[in-house]
């Protein structure tokens, strides 16, 4: 149906003559050959969490997943976490770090990760004089969540599945419906287009 078929990654392995849309821009701008994953690129994705989410295509497919599941806030606090370690100036570690422990971390946090208390706590403290590890031990406890939990169904579904099959394959008339390609939106939504 079109609504699997939106569930469907596809889109990581089309032709040339495919389209993304830029996050920067928000433009559909053609996808390079070296945008483009590779089969190869693709299997090393299940060896590790961290081979998959250290690769821009990877970490789109993996988010994707976890918005199906409802638990994006997961990839969303590490991903946030990564960028504030990023950050150059003293001055702004202190707004970045209230920022993502409101959006995270807070008991009232609107995306609230599952950490436990303990830890919880730990960067409560840390917030006092955030550092750029103030993060760390969070960070660290919710990527071996995701390890554990939902990398594992990631790597079973069809958002990883239908990436390491070959094209066409297991495509009988009942199940294929792939002239449908699939790209991102600037806001790692699928969307469908007819080919």
């Amino acid at each position: 149906s079109a609504k699997d078929m939106k569930h469907r990654l596809g889109f990581l392995l089309q032709k040339s003559d495919s389209y993304d849309y830029s996050s920067s821009q928000g433009k559909r701008e053609k996808i390079s050959s070296s945008q483009r994953v590779s089969q190869e690129e693709v299997r090393k994705w299940a060896d590790s969490l961290e081979n998959l989410i250290h690769h821009d295509r990877g970490l789109a497919a993996f988010r994707a997943f976890l918005k199906s599941e409802y638990s994006e806030e997961n990839i969303e606090f590490w991903v946030s976490c990564e960028d504030y370690k990023k950050t150059k100036s003293p001055a702004k570690l202190s707004p970045k770090a209230r920022k993502i422990y409101d959006e995270f971390i807070s008991v009232q946090a609107t995306k609230e990760v599952n950490l436990d208390s303990c830890t919880r706590e730990k960067t409560c403290h840390n917030m006092l004089e955030p550092t750029l590890s103030c993060f760390d031990e969070a960070q660290r406890k919710i990527f071996t969540l995701m390890e554990k939990d939902s990398y594992r169904r990631f790597l079973k579904s069809p958002y990883y599945l239908d990436l390491i099959s070959p094209p066409g394959a297991g495509c009988g008339p009942e199940n294929c419906k792939r002239s449908h390609t699939h790209t991102l939106d600037c806001n790692s939504n699928i969307i469908s287009q007819c080919a």
